[in-house]
């Protein structure tokens, strides 16, 4: 099996070089981008299996570009800038990242959280990896394929955090589920911003299964966590 290509685009050359050095050394595969073209580029061309996404990538909005590369392709996303204020994590988040880190990052630390995206995009992140599908309200989530059908037959693009926050909440219907252990199955780090970024995520895929008029049955249980009020049935 290759090992995973991960697609860098970042500006500072410093960074860049350190980052290709140890990734390669960790047992990735890289492939710099300097440009938004080279970014969908490679995006439509290669099997591409994350992006290291530069804020401050010239001749581009790097939250625009995050959001467009978000719209286009379910690829895990690190967005990287050099102000580490809440507010920025928060943003990156709500236009698709999977995950945010402040300059000057260690490239140990990327690699971990590289790893982290790819688990939370694999099979092994929930115990339904034994079912092939699941259903609730008239949805369909087709782990194998890792697709989720709306109840008018339409496919919703979910990101590998989204789909990793679904499977849990599908593995544990009716159950409430505390902010801590979220964190926890979902592989979200530890920090001052993780209480946010887990409310970010809910946040996210609500928008994305309240269609119809009708709302996502995620319910939140205000000082504890969230509950999938919904019952699912497993194939």
């Amino acid at each position: 099996m290759h090992s995973p290509l991960i697609l860098i685009a970042e500006t500072r050359q410093d960074l860049r070089s350190a980052t290709r050095d140890h990734l390669e050394h960790s047992g990735f595969r890289v492939l710099p981008a300097f440009t938004a073209n080279d970014i969908f580029s490679a995006l439509s061309t290669t099997p591409v299996r994350a992006v290291v996404l530069d804020s401050a990538l010239r001749g581009a909005d790097g939250l625009d570009l995050c959001r467009d590369v978000r719209e286009r392709s379910h690829v895990p996303i690190i967005l990287v800038g050099d102000n580490s204020s809440e507010v920025d994590r928060v943003v990156g988040l709500e236009l698709g990242a999977d995950d945010y880190m402040a300059k000057p990052y260690s490239a140990r630390e990327l690699a971990a959280r590289l790893r982290a995206v790819l688990r939370r995009g694999g099979d092994r992140t929930t115990g339904l990896r034994r079912h092939s599908q699941a259903m609730f309200d008239g949805w369909t989530v087709d782990f194998a394929r890792r697709e989720v059908t709306e109840p008018g037959g339409q496919p919703v693009v979910l990101t590998a955090a989204e789909f990793a926050l679904l499977a849990i909440f599908l593995d544990h219907p009716r159950a409430v589920i505390a902010r801590s252990r979220l964190m926890e199955l979902a592989g979200v780090r530890d920090g001052a911003s993780s209480d946010r970024s887990v409310d970010v995520l809910v946040s996210r895929l609500r928008r994305k299964l309240g269609v119809g008029g009708r709302p996502a049955p995620i319910v939140t249980v205000r000082g504890v966590g969230y509950m999938f009020a919904a019952n699912v049935e497993r194939h």
